[in-house]
């Protein structure tokens, strides 16, 4: 497994966050608080903090070497700046082969395809390189933009999940999809 994926496509770099990346991290999530909000488990409150970052990014890199996750930030190329964040996490192998996925985009980013771009490029990824079979991924019902997305990238719906996460304090139903690696082998 190659230590640092670089991921680049049309408009977008997604890669693992470094150290030096912790500014910026804080700032994408201080920016975008209000609009994730809804969206995230309650923040400990040292998460806008440096040094919880410095222990983020150090965790992330181990994980990803160890074949635990791909915790991957998303860069526009043009002003190489984060607008997202791309989270694989939850790998499981053996007879299983699958993780699942969460994503988050700013929201000044919203509806110009970042997330499809960023997404398709990272699946395929997790899919070529880390041979994958099968990555979940989980929306509340009323996030029909993640349900469109998740369609849009050919995830199938699979069930509901009552009370699945607890999500900005309250317990939030999902409703579970997956996509399946048509090329996987051994």
């Amino acid at each position: 497994m190659e230590l640092h994926p670089y991921i680049v496509t049309k408009r977008l770099l997604l890669r693992l966050a470094s150290q030096e990346d912790v500014p910026a991290i804080i700032k994408y999530y201080a920016e975008n608080k209000t609009y994730l909000t809804p969206f995230y488990p309650v923040w400990s409150e040292s998460f806008f903090s440096e040094k919880y970052w410095e222990n983020e990014v150090e965790i992330a890199i181990a994980e990803f070497v160890q074949g635990q996750s791909l915790r991957l930030l998303i860069f526009n190329q043009s002003e190489s700046t984060i607008i997202g964040t791309i989270n694989f996490r939850n790998f499981i192998r053996g007879v299983a082969q699958f993780c699942t996925v969460g994503y988050s985009l700013a929201e000044k980013a919203q509806g110009q395809g970042y997330m499809t771009e960023a997404l398709q490029a990272s699946i395929d990824y997790v899919f070529e390189q880390l041979k994958m079979h099968r990555i979940m991924a989980n929306y509340m019902p009323h996030n029909q933009r993640s349900g469109n997305l998740l369609k849009r990238l050919g995830f199938v719906v699979e069930g509901y999940a009552r009370d699945y996460l607890l999500i900005n304090g309250q317990w939030q139903d999902h409703i579970l999809t997956s996509l399946i690696n048509p090329q996987w082998e051994a």
